[in-house]
Order: structure tokens, then sequence, then C-alpha cells
């Protein structure tokens, strides 16, 4: 097989300060929160959401529908029966029940726009995708065997509608070609066009055998070739999924939703029994109060806003994580995210940016540095990791510049010899690797270091480590050749090559917003504890696993949770399976294999771990915003309550006269201004709860305050500027 090189940046030199999710910015591009266009695209769905059978699923909303209809028909039926006086009842300016009418619908209508303007945001970037999903030919492999040619020859091979495509089947995909569903790489490795799914113009390499072998449907293979096993159904592709999710067609209500709207419910049946006591109470007072101008206190003392906004904030958080290149499974995921109390973080790729570089050359006594240096970059020569590539720039830089001789012989590194190198012409061996592999390997050839050169030896390996970098030994090996010498060698420990891990920038103060959030940070990594435990005090984390594999991670998660904690963690592996699965967030990395990707709740499509923290932050913001918004409901409620009884009853009781401290001009004019409010109040906030209330670390307690003082005051005060100043354009209009 031939590959193509493809240059990849260097993510050390080009590293970029991490985004903060505060700021706005996103993969997609930000949106506006609310516009005239939007809402003249909402509204022909919110005129839909009208039909009582899309609304009895919201109890607040559903009673507001009630209450329109039955006025409604009172307004009709008026001219025949006569108004409220007809049966002793106060009177009411002419057009007073249609115009509580036309105010109810809009109300009802309000709150449909809210959610439809939510949704339409969803469904704008389901059609982008839907745009992305064809029917290809797909070429299939008839009785593929991976232990014969991994090829497949092409009499093996039959052309079939990618439609037709079952899980299982296994197809060659190459240059040009789209693939034609979702699968992983079996063999081969190829550079792949991702940027209809994740907005990204640069290429990604997708490989067998690995922790990036997973490839998604409807991408394009832009070199080499691929054979890929189908691991999708037709119609429950990768993008089928995130089609259905972004337009909210299975978006199910959260617990918390649940819950909220079954408090709400049972708020609104008290205030159906409070205003239905209110007019036998009137009528003994020989002043009944007529029904249109109860249903208008009932919507009126009912949490209207919080039932209409509800929704949209549930929908507009999804979003936002779908603004991030992040696809939420279910809504329970994101209101997870915001309870999170722990954080679990792959070091490498997350807290580092994954490729260590050579940054020193530790000589042993008596070696000349040039000697290390020559020696360093002649065992890297053949190295092509970003590491051995590191080394020679290194050596270069210090003006040693090793070319490789004739005939001189590669090793590669191995998990077993942990060393990698070169053996010379001239019967030199230079190896360069784990100082312990080093050391074993200079002792089976009876060249062992001294006891002096060996503890300094294991002296400077340590303290590397000790710094967080990754000690690499070099030593070299020559067999003598003389007469009378066979059989003896010599063994040389030139010194030690520094390897580095480097931190993210702007990590440390993440981190400590976490903290000031109550959340603890765990970083995890396979390296040592010493290194383990510098590269977490460098990077701020609260805490580190090291040496850990998947049963370690699963066992700390499970761990966390049996102490009441909510976890989050980021996997790409079949490996890290377990524990997103066990996590109360898990995101896969789209990169990754298809068990994480089932195994998780999210999926990052950038592939980017740090981005954790960006969800933790969303879903934090998502339950702010529900709260604040409840609070503001609840706090409308009690305003409007001493705006609109003062207003009905001071002719009955002249007492409460002392509670209209807004001066209505009628009590009219006091129910038309305060249904108008409880109207007009729910557009004003669409913008916050599709935006979301901006979120700020802090602990608990301080963000409780800060809402109650803003929302909670705001809402108390608002009603009353709000209703007075309606009251007065009311009040101009005759009769009232």
């Amino acid at each position: 097989m031939s590959t193509t090189a493809i240059p990849v940046p260097d993510p050390v030199e080009g590293r970029a300060p991490i985004p903060d999710p505060a700021e706005g910015s996103t993969t997609r591009g930000p949106q506006r929160a609310f516009g005239v266009a939007q809402l003249v695209e909402a509204l022909p769905g919110a005129l839909i959401k009208l039909n009582p059978a899309a609304l009895w699923r919201n109890p607040v909303m559903f009673l507001v529908w009630v209450g329109a209809a039955l006025t409604t028909l009172i307004a009709i039926a008026e001219p025949f029966l006569g108004g409220p006086e007809a049966s002793g009842g106060t009177a009411v300016p002419a057009g007073f029940t249609w115009g509580i009418a036309v105010w109810l619908w809009l109300t009802v209508l309000f709150a449909n726009l809210a959610e439809s303007v939510a949704e339409g945001r969803g469904k704008a970037q389901a059609s982008a995708l839907r745009q992305t999903r064809t029917t290809t030919s797909a070429r299939r492999v008839v009785g593929y065997d991976a232990s014969s040619d991994a090829a497949a020859t092409a009499a093996s091979i039959v052309e079939a509608p990618s439609a037709d495509l079952t899980l299982g089947d296994v197809v060659v995909v190459t240059a040009g070609e789209l693939i034609p569903g979702d699968g992983d790489i079996v063999w081969g490795i190829a550079t792949v066009d991702e940027s209809a799914i994740t907005g990204e113009s640069a290429p990604v390499v997708r490989e067998s055998g690995g922790d990036r072998s997973a490839v998604t449907g409807g991408t394009r293979v832009l070199s080499d070739r691929i054979v890929v096993r189908i691991t999708s159904k037709p119609g429950e592709t990768f993008v089928d999924r995130m089609i259905a999710l972004v337009e909210g067609a299975s978006r199910q209500r959260t617990p918390n939703e649940i819950a909220l709207n079954i408090l709400l419910a049972s708020l609104s049946i008290v205030f159906v029994i409070v205003v239905l006591a209110m007019n036998p109470i009137a009528s003994y007072a020989a002043s009944p109060v007529s029904i249109p101008v109860l249903i208008a206190l009932l919507v009126c003392l009912i949490p209207t806003t919080i039932g209409a906004l509800l929704s949209a904030i549930g929908i507009a958080g999804m979003d936002r994580l779908v603004q991030r290149n992040v696809l939420a499974m279910s809504g329970r995921a994101v209101e997870a995210a915001g309870d999170v109390t722990t954080l679990l973080l792959d070091k490498t790729g997350t807290i580092t940016y994954g490729n260590r570089r050579a940054t020193d050359f530790v000589r042993m006594p008596g070696v000349p540095a040039d000697d290390l240096a020559r020696a360093a970059s002649l065992s890297s020569l053949a190295d092509p990791t970003p590491e051995g590539t590191s080394v020679v720039e290194l050596a270069a830089a210090q003006g040693v510049v090793a070319t490789l001789p004739d005939g001189a012989v590669s090793v590669p590194f191995t998990a077993q010899t942990r060393m990698s190198g070169l053996d010379l012409p001239d019967g030199t061996q230079v190896r360069k690797g784990a100082g312990s592999a080093v050391l074993a390997w200079l002792e089976a050839s009876d060249a062992a270091p001294s006891t002096s050169l060996r503890a300094q030896l294991v002296s400077e390996t340590d303290a590397i480590a000790a710094s967080g970098g990754t000690p690499l030994v070099v030593a070299t090996l020559r067999q003598a050749q003389g007469p009378g010498e066979a059989g003896s060698a010599t063994g040389t420990v030139l010194g030690v090559v520094h390897l580095k891990d480097v931190v993210k920038d702007g990590l440390r103060e993440r981190f400590d917003e976490l903290r000031a959030m109550g959340i603890r940070t765990v970083m995890i990594t396979g390296d040592n504890p010493l290194t383990a435990k510098a590269i977490a005090a460098e990077a701020g984390v609260d805490d580190f696993l090291a040496e850990a594999t998947p049963e370690d991670k699963l066992a700390l998660i499970q761990r966390e949770q049996e102490g009441g904690n909510l976890v989050a963690m980021t996997g790409d592996g079949t490996n890290d399976a377990p524990a997103l699965a066990q996590a109360d967030v898990g995101v896969a990395m789209n990169t990754g294999t298809s068990a994480a990707k089932e195994a998780g709740n999210m999926v990052d499509l950038d592939s980017d771990p740090t981005k954790l923290i960006d969800i933790v932050r969303i879903g934090k913001q998502l339950l702010i915003t529900r709260g604040a918004l409840t609070t503001f409901s609840l706090a409308n409620d009690i305003a409007k309550y001493f705006a609109i009884i003062p207003a009905m009853f001071m002719g009955v009781f002249p007492g409460l006269a002392a509670l209209n401290v807004m001066q209505l001009s009628s009590p009219a004019s006091a129910v038309t201004s305060a249904i108008i409010f409880n109207a007009l109040v729910i557009i004003v906030l669409i913008p916050l709860a599709l935006r979301g209330v901006r979120y700020r670390a802090a602990s608990a307690s301080a963000t409780l305050s800060r809402n109650l003082v803003i929302y909670g005051l705001g809402g108390v005060i608002a009603p009353f500027i709000g209703i007075k100043l309606i009251d007065l354009v009311v009040s101009l209009i005759p009769g009232f």
C-alpha cells in the first residue's frame, strides 16, 4: 500500500490560547439569539402549535389556552346574553372581553413562538446536515477475510447502493469517493475531508487498528485506499441521529423539566382554587366578578412566564452545544453536565499538547556535548515520531547535523524492547529509550556501567521525571573486532534526552474557574507517578491518576459516584468505552472508535478533549438560566397579585385602597394592563432564554444570591413599572 505524506502542523509551535465559551466563539459561528427574520420564520410553526393536542404536555399554557377559548366564547355570546351587568356584576367597557380574549391568545402564541424560534435554529442546522446525506454507489466486498489480502481483490467487489448496506458489510473506498456509511477502518490509512460534518476544512488522517479508525458516512476520502466495515443500519447513521437531535424530534423532556412542570401544574391548580373562591366572596358583597376577569386574574397569577419559556430554554441549551460542534444524545446529558462535580481529563492532548519535545541533552561525566548530541540524533534519524524529529532538531540547533551512513540498519521502537536506534556499519550500536531498558540491554552484553555512573544516571532521570519530563537514555555498544577480543563489548552511557510535555496555554486559569464552581479536576495519565505529579502541579489540577489502565478509570469513576459526585470524562478508544458508559457525562471523540461513540452520551465532532470544560459551562448556564427565569416568573406573580387585587376589590372593600400603590385608573384598566404585560414579558425574555443567562464562575451560594437580587427583585419591580406604563395608555381609551 502506498501512502501520501500529509504535513501536520506542529501543535507546540502553532499553539493558540484556548477559547473561552463565555466570549461566544463557536466552530459554526455565533448566531443571533433573536431577530425579525427568525420571528417571521417561526410564526407559522407557532400558529400550528395552537392546536391543543400540541399544548397539553405544557399544563400552564394549556390552561391559558382553555381560558382564551372560554373568553372568546363569552365575547361571542355577550351581544345575545348581555354583559356582566346583566347578571348583577360590575359593568365593563365595550370590547373589554374581546380585548382580554385577544391578549390571552397572544400569550399562548408568544409561548409557542419562543419554542418555535428555538426549534427553527436547530432545523436550519439539520437542513445543512441533510444535504450531506446522499445515496452513493458503494463497492461491497463479498466474503471479506481479514486474514487474506486486506486490500480486497477486484473479483470480490460488487457495486451496491449505499442505502442497501447493512450492519457488518465491508466496503472499499478510494481517493475521491464518498464513504457510504458509518464504519470502522479495518485496513489502510487515508486522509478524509470531514468538513460537511465538523465544519473544519483541514483534512484529517484516519487509519485502522487504533483510536482514530472511525469514519462517518458522507465524508470524502482525499488520498489512498481504505477498507471499511459498516457499523450502522440504514437510517440509523450518525448523520441521521444528528438531524433528529438538532431538529428536536427526539428531544425528550429531562427529569428536571418534568419535575418543574409538575410544580408549575400544582401551583396552577392552587391558583384555580383561589380564583374560584373569589367570586363567592365578591357575590356575598353584592359585586360579583365576571368570568373573563376571573380568567384574566388566573392567567396573571399562574407562572405563565416560565411555563412559556421552559421548553425553549432546554432546546437552546442543546443548540449552544451544537454550535460548538458537540452533539448531546439527550437533554439529560446537558443537565448532568451542569451538575458535574468531578472532571476527569486525559493528560495527553487535553492538558498537554500531546507531542513531547526534546528540550535538553544531559551529559554524563566526561562525555563531550557533541558526542551525546550526535548519538541522540543518529538514533532518531529513522524515528518518524514527533519526539524523534524534535531530537534531531535540538541537535541541529546545537550545531550537530548527523547523516544516515550507508549500510546502517534502523532499529524501530517496540513495546517489548522500549528502545529504538541504529546499527552502524562499523559494528557500533546506538540506542535511545527508557533507562531501565537501556541498562538491561547493556547488561545483556556484559557492558553494564559502573555503580557510580548508574547512580548518576538514575539521579538525572529521576530529576527529569520529577520535573514533569520524560527521560530517554542514550548509549552505545561496540563489539570488539580485534584479535583475542571476540565476545567482549564496550558500552557507554552518553547521557539523557529530556523530553517534555507542554501544558496548554490558559489551562491553569480555566481550572481555577472550575475550582471556583466547586468542580474537582483529576488528570488521568499512563505516566509514572513522579511525572504525573509534576505535570498536575504545572497545569493546576486538583488530583491525578498515574499509570492508569481502563480498569483504573472505571474504578475511579465508580468511587466518585459512590461518594455522591457526578462525573464527566472524555475518551476516544474502545478501551475507554466502559468508563464513558459509567460516567454521568461521557464525551466521545468523533475520531474515536464506534464503541466509544456508542458508549458516550455526547460526541465532540472536533475531537477536542479540552471542550469538556466548555460543556460543563454550557450545562451550568442551562440550569442557571432555568432557575433565574423561574425566579423572575414567580416574583412577577407576586407583583401582579398586588397590582390587580386591590384595584378589583377596593370598591367593595375600601381598606384595600391602601394596597393600590400603583394608583391604577380603574379595575378594568388594571386587569387589561396586567394581562397585556403578562403577554409582552414573554416576548421580552425570549432572547434571554435562547442566549442564556451569562454564567460567571462562582460558588452555588454566590450565584443564588446574585440571581435572587437580579431576577427575584427585578421580577418584583418590573411588573409595577410595566403595568403602570400600560395603564397610562389603556386609560386613554374611552370607557377605561
